[in-house]
């Protein structure tokens, strides 16, 4: 699934290509996605302007003066720049059409979604109980401090609780916890101010890295440029177990924790 990186990646992709530019339609040729996409979308964004081109957790946000398409890409969706004349492929559920290029959008599951409201937009029940986002001020050690207290969630599973902190997912869980020293199993009400301190810095740094880099490679995800992310290459643990860990060289240690992949070093994180 594309995590916080590779959504912030397309955004930053499509951005240049379609912000400040008006609509000339949107074409559905699947509308039964996650949820279905309003019959009256098409009428509603044709000749819109696209105002801004923001991102909410996973969620894209495409502002226009009356209202705020909301997209998720779900389990294998992407978002790219195509040209007007290109065929689209049988897994291509719509288009988003600007004068000189199309904003198209590809998902072969069809776990994604597209939906409008004209309403404040974060209050859109998919947005309203979001936690700070993880690169945002607000989210720093004296928080993660508090909210932690007296759960006995373990840590990883704690970081990927989007009422927590949005966009912490699997991969950078692993990776985050790991430059930390904090084994992911422990309960995170034992973390301590200065291990939450290390673990926001290392988190935030671990986000940004990815994001220059361009998101992780995994199964199908691809960029606003059509090219997949590189961080996949300097991933320290996930993807890694029973390989030697980077620091102590003892072998990786691999669970599953709610059917997720989960490594860390039992030397290395306590």
């Amino acid at each position: 699934m594309p995590e916080l990186p590779e959504v912030e990646t397309t955004r930053r992709g499509i951005a240049p290509h379609i912000q400040g530019r008006k609509v000339l339609s949107l074409i559905v040729r699947q509308p039964s996605l996650r949820w279905p996409i309003p019959a009256d979308l098409p009428s509603r964004l044709a000749g819109k302007t696209l105002l801004d081109l923001d991102r909410r957790g996973k969620y894209l946000l495409l502002g226009f003066e009356s209202g705020t398409a909301l997209i998720h890409l779900g389990m294998s969706g992407s978002l790219r720049i195509a040209q007007p004349d290109e065929p689209a492929g049988v897994h291509d559920h719509f288009d988003l059409v600007f004068k000189g290029c199309v904003l198209r959008y590809r998902d072969p599951r069809r776990f994604g979604c597209l939906l409008w409201t004209d309403q404040a937009v974060q209050e859109h029940p998919l947005l309203s109980h979001l936690g700070p986002e993880p690169l945002s001020d607000n989210f720093d050690a004296n928080y993660l401090f508090q909210r932690s207290r007296k759960r006995r969630l373990p840590v990883k599973q704690f970081l990927m609780d989007s009422k927590i902190v949005v966009g912490v997912g699997n991969i950078y869980a692993n990776e985050a916890l790991f430059l930390t020293g904090v084994k992911p199993i422990r309960k995170a009400g034992t973390l301590t101010r200065k291990e939450c301190e290390r673990l926001v810095e290392n988190i935030k740094q671990v986000l940004q890295r990815a994001i220059v880099q361009g998101g992780t490679t995994l199964r199908d995800f691809i960029g606003g440029d059509g090219q997949p992310g590189y961080f996949a290459q300097e991933l320290l643990v996930y993807g890694r177990g029973g390989l030697a860990c980077p620091t102590c060289e003892r072998a990786l240690k691999e669970v599953r924790m709610n059917n997720r992949s989960t490594v860390y070093c039992v030397s290395c994180q306590r």
